[in-house]
């Protein structure tokens, strides 16, 4: 995967192909926000992004 959705930083969260994910919540220690995304087909869409 490339960048969080919130502040565009790189992530550690390594897709493959076969990937699938759903209502998955990816967190950002750096900005302190939490996005909700789903994944399939190395598609990432990102359903809620959660504000503080």
């Amino acid at each position: 995967m490339g960048t969080l959705p919130c502040c565009g930083n790189k992530t550690r969260l390594q897709i493959r192909a076969d990937t699938e994910l759903k209502n998955f919540p990816l967190y950002c220690p750096k900005c302190r926000q939490e996005s909700l995304i789903d994944v399939k087909d190395l598609q990432v869409t990102v359903i809620k992004r959660e504000v503080d």
